[in-house]
Protein backbone atom coordinates (compact mmCIF):
# COMPACT_ATOMS: atom_id res chain seq x y z
CA UNK A 1 0.00 0.00 0.00
CA UNK A 2 1.67 3.65 -0.93
CA UNK A 3 2.60 5.83 1.54
CA UNK A 4 0.06 9.32 1.63
CA UNK A 5 1.84 12.23 1.62
CA UNK A 6 1.01 15.52 3.11
CA UNK A 7 2.69 17.89 3.91
CA UNK A 8 2.05 20.18 6.89
CA UNK A 9 0.97 23.44 5.95
CA UNK A 10 -1.60 21.16 3.37
CA UNK A 11 -2.51 19.91 6.62
CA UNK A 12 -2.56 23.07 8.70
CA UNK A 13 -4.86 24.45 5.70
CA UNK A 14 -7.62 21.66 5.50
CA UNK A 15 -8.12 21.26 9.03
CA UNK A 16 -8.66 25.05 8.93
CA UNK A 17 -10.98 25.43 6.10
CA UNK A 18 -13.08 22.19 7.56
CA UNK A 19 -13.23 24.03 11.19
CA UNK A 20 -14.47 27.25 9.22
CA UNK A 21 -17.21 25.53 7.36
CA UNK A 22 -18.60 23.67 10.30
CA UNK A 23 -18.37 26.77 12.28
CA UNK A 24 -20.35 28.79 9.11
CA UNK A 25 -22.90 25.96 8.88
CA UNK A 26 -23.26 25.83 13.04
CA UNK A 27 -23.63 29.71 12.76
CA UNK A 28 -26.21 29.43 9.99
CA UNK A 29 -28.49 26.52 11.55
CA UNK A 30 -28.82 28.78 15.05
CA UNK A 31 -32.18 30.37 15.25
CA UNK A 32 -32.63 32.42 19.04
CA UNK A 33 -36.38 31.72 18.37
CA UNK A 34 -35.85 27.74 17.45
CA UNK A 35 -37.96 28.67 14.46
CA UNK A 36 -38.54 25.12 12.78
CA UNK A 37 -36.54 23.18 15.64
CA UNK A 38 -38.06 19.81 16.37
CA UNK A 39 -37.89 18.88 20.27
CA UNK A 40 -39.98 16.09 20.84
CA UNK A 41 -42.82 14.16 18.78
CA UNK A 42 -46.03 14.87 20.37
CA UNK A 43 -49.65 12.57 19.92
CA UNK A 44 -51.28 16.18 21.02
CA UNK A 45 -51.84 18.20 18.26
CA UNK A 46 -50.38 19.60 15.09
CA UNK A 47 -50.15 23.14 13.53
CA UNK A 48 -50.24 22.85 9.82
CA UNK A 49 -48.69 26.30 9.44
CA UNK A 50 -48.37 25.75 5.42
CA UNK A 51 -51.98 24.76 4.81
CA UNK A 52 -53.63 26.74 7.61
CA UNK A 53 -54.72 23.55 9.53
CA UNK A 54 -54.81 22.48 13.17
CA UNK A 55 -55.37 18.85 14.26
CA UNK A 56 -56.40 17.72 18.11
CA UNK A 57 -55.81 14.49 18.63
CA UNK A 58 -56.36 13.61 14.58
CA UNK A 59 -59.47 15.55 14.63
CA UNK A 60 -59.18 18.98 12.32
CA UNK A 61 -59.99 22.00 14.74
CA UNK A 62 -63.25 22.70 12.06
CA UNK A 63 -64.88 19.73 13.09
CA UNK A 64 -64.27 20.27 16.82
CA UNK A 65 -65.56 24.00 17.54
CA UNK A 66 -68.75 23.16 15.24
CA UNK A 67 -69.65 19.85 16.58
CA UNK A 68 -67.71 19.14 20.73
CA UNK A 69 -67.56 21.01 23.50
CA UNK A 70 -64.81 21.93 25.80
CA UNK A 71 -65.00 18.74 28.23
CA UNK A 72 -64.98 16.23 24.97
CA UNK A 73 -61.54 18.09 24.08
CA UNK A 74 -60.25 18.03 27.59
CA UNK A 75 -60.96 14.02 27.24
CA UNK A 76 -59.71 13.76 23.96
CA UNK A 77 -56.31 15.31 24.92
CA UNK A 78 -56.11 13.36 27.71
CA UNK A 79 -56.91 10.02 26.33
CA UNK A 80 -56.39 10.57 22.59
CA UNK A 81 -59.94 10.08 21.71
CA UNK A 82 -63.54 11.39 22.19
CA UNK A 83 -65.57 9.96 25.29
CA UNK A 84 -69.03 7.97 24.92
CA UNK A 85 -72.15 9.79 26.99
CA UNK A 86 -71.40 8.18 29.86
CA UNK A 87 -67.70 8.96 29.77
CA UNK A 88 -68.21 12.61 29.33
CA UNK A 89 -71.14 12.91 32.21
CA UNK A 90 -68.47 11.45 34.29
CA UNK A 91 -65.44 14.11 33.26
CA UNK A 92 -68.25 16.80 33.76
CA UNK A 93 -69.05 15.61 37.53
CA UNK A 94 -65.49 15.01 38.09
CA UNK A 95 -64.23 18.40 37.28
CA UNK A 96 -67.45 20.60 38.80
CA UNK A 97 -66.16 18.23 42.08
CA UNK A 98 -62.67 19.33 41.98
CA UNK A 99 -63.26 23.69 41.77
CA UNK A 100 -63.21 24.16 45.40
CA UNK A 101 -60.34 26.98 46.45
CA UNK A 102 -58.58 26.84 49.51
CA UNK A 103 -59.39 29.55 51.91
CA UNK A 104 -55.55 30.38 52.16
CA UNK A 105 -55.46 30.83 48.63
CA UNK A 106 -59.14 33.07 48.52
CA UNK A 107 -57.67 35.37 51.46
CA UNK A 108 -54.61 35.71 49.55
CA UNK A 109 -56.43 36.89 46.40
CA UNK A 110 -58.39 39.26 48.68
CA UNK A 111 -54.77 40.58 49.76
CA UNK A 112 -53.61 41.68 46.13
CA UNK A 113 -53.51 44.89 45.97
CA UNK A 114 -56.79 46.57 43.66
CA UNK A 115 -54.47 47.57 40.93
CA UNK A 116 -52.95 44.05 40.51
CA UNK A 117 -53.18 43.04 36.67
CA UNK A 118 -55.10 39.40 36.24
CA UNK A 119 -52.54 37.76 34.65
CA UNK A 120 -50.28 38.53 37.91
CA UNK A 121 -53.05 37.37 40.15
CA UNK A 122 -53.42 34.28 38.48
CA UNK A 123 -49.94 33.06 38.25
CA UNK A 124 -49.80 33.83 42.11
CA UNK A 125 -52.90 32.01 43.11
CA UNK A 126 -51.76 29.11 40.79
CA UNK A 127 -48.45 28.84 43.00
CA UNK A 128 -49.93 29.36 46.19
CA UNK A 129 -52.72 26.32 45.40
CA UNK A 130 -49.05 24.21 45.57
CA UNK A 131 -48.44 25.28 48.91
CA UNK A 132 -52.18 23.99 49.96
CA UNK A 133 -51.48 21.03 48.64
CA UNK A 134 -50.34 17.72 51.25
CA UNK A 135 -48.25 16.30 48.36
CA UNK A 136 -47.04 18.68 45.66
CA UNK A 137 -44.42 17.17 44.72
CA UNK A 138 -45.31 13.94 42.29
CA UNK A 139 -42.33 13.24 40.39
CA UNK A 140 -42.56 11.20 37.34
CA UNK A 141 -45.79 9.68 38.92
CA UNK A 142 -48.42 10.35 35.70
CA UNK A 143 -51.22 9.41 38.15
CA UNK A 144 -50.60 11.64 40.95
CA UNK A 145 -49.79 14.42 38.04
CA UNK A 146 -52.94 13.78 36.44
CA UNK A 147 -55.43 14.09 39.57
CA UNK A 148 -53.25 18.10 39.82
CA UNK A 149 -53.91 18.70 36.38
CA UNK A 150 -57.62 17.81 36.81
CA UNK A 151 -57.49 20.01 40.12
CA UNK A 152 -55.80 23.16 37.72
CA UNK A 153 -58.50 22.69 35.07
CA UNK A 154 -61.26 23.23 37.33
CA UNK A 155 -59.95 25.31 39.30
CA UNK A 156 -57.94 28.02 37.27
CA UNK A 157 -61.44 29.88 35.93
CA UNK A 158 -62.53 29.94 39.26
CA UNK A 159 -59.17 31.80 40.44
CA UNK A 160 -60.00 34.22 37.81
CA UNK A 161 -63.33 34.73 38.63
CA UNK A 162 -62.66 34.99 42.52
CA UNK A 163 -60.23 37.77 41.49
CA UNK A 164 -62.10 39.49 39.05
CA UNK A 165 -65.17 39.75 42.00
CA UNK A 166 -63.16 40.56 44.98
CA UNK A 167 -61.88 44.01 42.90
CA UNK A 168 -65.18 45.01 41.81
CA UNK A 169 -65.80 44.76 45.62
CA UNK A 170 -68.27 42.01 45.02
CA UNK A 171 -69.32 38.59 47.00
CA UNK A 172 -66.97 35.82 45.58
CA UNK A 173 -69.67 33.36 44.14
CA UNK A 174 -69.65 29.37 44.83
CA UNK A 175 -69.60 27.47 41.68
CA UNK A 176 -72.58 25.70 40.38
CA UNK A 177 -72.07 21.91 39.87
CA UNK A 178 -75.01 21.84 37.48
CA UNK A 179 -72.98 24.03 35.13
CA UNK A 180 -70.20 22.83 32.23
CA UNK A 181 -67.28 24.70 32.44
CA UNK A 182 -68.15 27.64 30.14
CA UNK A 183 -71.15 28.38 31.90
CA UNK A 184 -69.74 28.49 35.19
CA UNK A 185 -67.52 30.79 34.67
CA UNK A 186 -69.55 33.21 33.04
CA UNK A 187 -71.83 32.53 36.26
CA UNK A 188 -68.93 33.26 38.43
CA UNK A 189 -67.69 36.72 36.71
CA UNK A 190 -71.19 37.76 35.86
CA UNK A 191 -73.52 36.52 38.81
CA UNK A 192 -76.08 35.57 36.09
CA UNK A 193 -76.77 32.35 34.61
CA UNK A 194 -75.87 32.87 30.49
CA UNK A 195 -77.90 32.18 27.73
CA UNK A 196 -77.43 28.79 25.91
CA UNK A 197 -75.55 30.82 22.99
CA UNK A 198 -73.18 32.88 25.67
CA UNK A 199 -72.30 29.36 27.07
CA UNK A 200 -71.57 28.48 23.44
CA UNK A 201 -69.63 31.17 22.61
CA UNK A 202 -67.61 30.62 25.25
CA UNK A 203 -67.23 27.29 24.54
CA UNK A 204 -66.29 27.83 21.16
CA UNK A 205 -63.48 29.94 22.21
CA UNK A 206 -62.44 27.37 24.99
CA UNK A 207 -61.71 24.62 22.48
CA UNK A 208 -60.33 27.10 19.50
CA UNK A 209 -57.46 27.72 22.20
CA UNK A 210 -57.13 24.58 24.20
CA UNK A 211 -53.99 23.49 22.45
CA UNK A 212 -51.77 24.60 19.69
CA UNK A 213 -48.20 22.62 19.51
CA UNK A 214 -45.03 23.69 21.31
CA UNK A 215 -46.01 27.48 21.10
CA UNK A 216 -44.03 29.58 23.81
CA UNK A 217 -46.07 28.66 27.34
CA UNK A 218 -46.65 25.03 26.30
CA UNK A 219 -42.87 24.83 25.76
CA UNK A 220 -42.34 26.90 29.14
CA UNK A 221 -44.35 24.19 30.95
CA UNK A 222 -42.92 21.16 29.28
CA UNK A 223 -39.42 22.49 29.88
CA UNK A 224 -40.20 22.99 33.79
CA UNK A 225 -41.85 19.54 34.44
CA UNK A 226 -38.97 17.81 32.26
CA UNK A 227 -36.93 18.81 35.48
CA UNK A 228 -39.57 16.96 37.60
CA UNK A 229 -40.53 19.95 39.58
CA UNK A 230 -44.36 20.13 40.29
CA UNK A 231 -47.41 20.61 38.10
CA UNK A 232 -48.08 23.75 39.96
CA UNK A 233 -44.61 25.28 38.87
CA UNK A 234 -44.91 24.25 35.51
CA UNK A 235 -48.26 25.91 34.73
CA UNK A 236 -47.25 29.13 36.70
CA UNK A 237 -44.48 28.75 33.88
CA UNK A 238 -47.13 28.65 31.32
CA UNK A 239 -49.23 31.82 33.05
CA UNK A 240 -46.13 34.06 33.31
CA UNK A 241 -45.08 32.64 29.29
CA UNK A 242 -48.73 33.24 28.16
CA UNK A 243 -49.36 36.76 29.41
CA UNK A 244 -46.13 38.10 27.27
CA UNK A 245 -47.59 40.42 24.24
CA UNK A 246 -46.24 38.85 21.96
CA UNK A 247 -47.76 35.30 22.69
CA UNK A 248 -51.35 35.45 24.82
CA UNK A 249 -51.43 38.89 25.34
CA UNK A 250 -52.05 40.08 21.82
CA UNK A 251 -55.98 40.39 21.67
CA UNK A 252 -55.87 43.02 24.68
CA UNK A 253 -53.97 44.72 22.42
CA UNK A 254 -56.30 44.21 19.71
CA UNK A 255 -58.94 45.66 21.51
CA UNK A 256 -56.81 48.43 22.65
CA UNK A 257 -55.98 49.16 19.37
CA UNK A 258 -59.36 49.76 18.25
CA UNK A 259 -60.34 52.21 20.72
CA UNK A 260 -56.90 54.10 19.77
CA UNK A 261 -58.34 53.95 16.36
CA UNK A 262 -61.82 55.16 17.30
CA UNK A 263 -64.12 54.88 13.95
CA UNK A 264 -63.92 52.90 10.76
CA UNK A 265 -62.87 55.64 8.49
CA UNK A 266 -60.04 56.33 10.66
CA UNK A 267 -58.38 52.88 9.89
CA UNK A 268 -56.62 53.49 6.73
CA UNK A 269 -54.51 56.10 8.20
CA UNK A 270 -53.65 54.11 11.42
CA UNK A 271 -52.65 51.45 9.31
CA UNK A 272 -50.26 53.58 6.97
CA UNK A 273 -49.00 55.29 10.03
CA UNK A 274 -48.27 52.45 11.60
CA UNK A 275 -46.31 50.80 8.45
CA UNK A 276 -44.34 53.56 8.04
CA UNK A 277 -43.43 53.84 11.45
CA UNK A 278 -42.66 50.01 11.61
CA UNK A 279 -45.28 49.82 14.28
CA UNK A 280 -46.47 46.06 15.17
CA UNK A 281 -50.67 45.86 14.38
CA UNK A 282 -51.99 43.69 17.23
CA UNK A 283 -53.71 40.02 16.18
CA UNK A 284 -52.16 40.40 12.37
CA UNK A 285 -49.52 37.36 11.14
CA UNK A 286 -48.41 34.29 12.92
CA UNK A 287 -45.18 32.49 13.63
CA UNK A 288 -45.82 29.28 12.50
CA UNK A 289 -48.94 29.91 9.91
CA UNK A 290 -47.93 31.55 6.04
CA UNK A 291 -51.94 30.92 5.16
CA UNK A 292 -55.13 31.37 7.12
CA UNK A 293 -55.16 30.72 11.03
CA UNK A 294 -57.69 27.98 11.17
CA UNK A 295 -59.11 29.28 13.88
CA UNK A 296 -59.62 32.98 13.26
CA UNK A 297 -62.73 32.09 10.89
CA UNK A 298 -64.69 30.80 13.59
CA UNK A 299 -64.06 34.09 15.41
CA UNK A 300 -64.31 36.17 12.77
CA UNK A 301 -68.20 34.73 12.51
CA UNK A 302 -68.83 35.04 16.05
CA UNK A 303 -67.49 38.56 16.39
CA UNK A 304 -69.71 39.40 13.11
CA UNK A 305 -72.81 37.93 14.73
CA UNK A 306 -72.56 39.54 18.03
CA UNK A 307 -71.94 42.76 16.66
CA UNK A 308 -74.94 42.58 14.67
CA UNK A 309 -77.10 41.82 17.53
CA UNK A 310 -75.62 44.69 19.55
CA UNK A 311 -76.47 46.90 17.00
CA UNK A 312 -72.63 47.98 17.29
CA UNK A 313 -70.64 46.62 14.29
CA UNK A 314 -67.96 49.04 14.24
CA UNK A 315 -65.86 46.79 16.07
CA UNK A 316 -65.98 44.37 13.14
CA UNK A 317 -65.63 46.74 10.79
CA UNK A 318 -62.85 48.27 11.68
CA UNK A 319 -61.34 44.87 11.81
CA UNK A 320 -62.43 43.50 8.86
CA UNK A 321 -60.63 47.13 7.26
CA UNK A 322 -57.55 46.17 9.03
CA UNK A 323 -57.36 42.50 7.71
CA UNK A 324 -57.93 43.50 4.40
CA UNK A 325 -55.47 46.41 4.35
CA UNK A 326 -52.86 44.01 5.85
CA UNK A 327 -53.56 41.18 3.15
CA UNK A 328 -53.39 43.58 0.54
CA UNK A 329 -50.22 45.26 1.98
CA UNK A 330 -48.51 42.53 3.57
CA UNK A 331 -49.88 39.42 2.39
CA UNK A 332 -50.69 38.82 6.30
CA UNK A 333 -53.26 37.19 7.87
CA UNK A 334 -55.45 37.93 10.94
CA UNK A 335 -54.80 35.49 13.36
CA UNK A 336 -56.78 34.31 16.84
CA UNK A 337 -56.12 36.63 18.58
CA UNK A 338 -57.77 39.40 16.31
CA UNK A 339 -61.07 38.29 16.38
CA UNK A 340 -61.28 36.86 19.85
CA UNK A 341 -60.44 40.50 20.92
CA UNK A 342 -64.25 41.73 19.42
CA UNK A 343 -66.15 38.51 20.78
CA UNK A 344 -65.15 38.72 24.50
CA UNK A 345 -65.55 42.50 24.44
CA UNK A 346 -68.62 42.05 23.06
CA UNK A 347 -69.92 39.77 25.37
CA UNK A 348 -69.06 42.50 28.21
CA UNK A 349 -66.38 40.86 29.30
CA UNK A 350 -63.75 43.45 30.64
CA UNK A 351 -60.54 43.63 28.39
CA UNK A 352 -57.86 43.00 30.84
CA UNK A 353 -59.76 39.08 31.57
CA UNK A 354 -59.05 38.35 27.80
CA UNK A 355 -55.69 36.64 28.90
CA UNK A 356 -57.04 35.03 31.27
CA UNK A 357 -59.52 33.23 29.55
CA UNK A 358 -57.28 32.20 26.85
CA UNK A 359 -55.20 30.92 29.98
CA UNK A 360 -58.61 28.67 30.91
CA UNK A 361 -58.50 27.27 27.96
CA UNK A 362 -55.36 26.48 27.44
CA UNK A 363 -54.31 24.87 30.83
CA UNK A 364 -56.20 21.53 29.23
CA UNK A 365 -53.46 21.63 26.46
CA UNK A 366 -50.67 22.62 29.23
CA UNK A 367 -50.99 19.74 31.23
CA UNK A 368 -51.67 17.21 28.90
CA UNK A 369 -48.76 18.48 27.53
CA UNK A 370 -46.71 17.81 30.96
CA UNK A 371 -48.43 14.41 31.25
CA UNK A 372 -47.64 13.72 27.80
CA UNK A 373 -43.72 14.89 28.77
CA UNK A 374 -43.46 13.08 32.25
CA UNK A 375 -44.25 9.87 30.15
CA UNK A 376 -40.74 8.78 29.36
CA UNK A 377 -39.62 11.73 30.71
CA UNK A 378 -36.25 13.66 29.61
CA UNK A 379 -34.54 16.56 30.86
CA UNK A 380 -34.82 19.65 28.15
CA UNK A 381 -31.32 20.72 27.91
CA UNK A 382 -30.53 23.06 24.49
CA UNK A 383 -26.83 24.05 23.37
CA UNK A 384 -25.67 27.45 23.08
CA UNK A 385 -23.24 28.62 20.68
CA UNK A 386 -20.77 31.12 22.73
CA UNK A 387 -20.04 34.03 21.12
CA UNK A 388 -18.12 35.99 23.36
CA UNK A 389 -14.41 36.94 23.53
CA UNK A 390 -11.75 34.33 23.91
CA UNK A 391 -8.31 34.75 25.83
CA UNK A 392 -9.30 37.76 27.91
CA UNK A 393 -6.63 37.97 30.80
CA UNK A 394 -7.05 38.41 34.73
CA UNK A 395 -6.95 42.45 35.99
CA UNK A 396 -6.85 43.01 39.32
CA UNK A 397 -9.76 45.05 40.47
CA UNK A 398 -8.03 47.81 41.81
CA UNK A 399 -6.24 48.58 38.51
CA UNK A 400 -9.55 48.16 35.71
Amino acid sequence: MAAVSLDCPSLIQFYTRAIAMTMSESTQQIDKGMAGVVAANTYLSDVRGDIGELIYCGYNINDLAENATYEEVVYLLYHKRLPNADELAALKQDLASRREIPAGVIELIKGLPADTQPMHALRTAVSALGCYDDNPETGDDLDGARTKSLNLIAQVPVLIAAFHRNRLGKEILASDPELGEAANFLWLINGEKPSADMERTIDICYILHADHGFNASTFSSRVTIATLSDVYSAITSAIGTLKGPLHGGANEGVIKMLHEIGEVDKVDAYVEDCLANKRRIMGIGHRVYTTLDPRAPHLKRMAQKLTNELGETKWIDMSERIAELMKEKKNLNANVDFYSATVYYSLGIPTDLFTPIFAIARTAGWTAHILEHLDGNRLIRPKAEYAGDEGLEWVPVESR
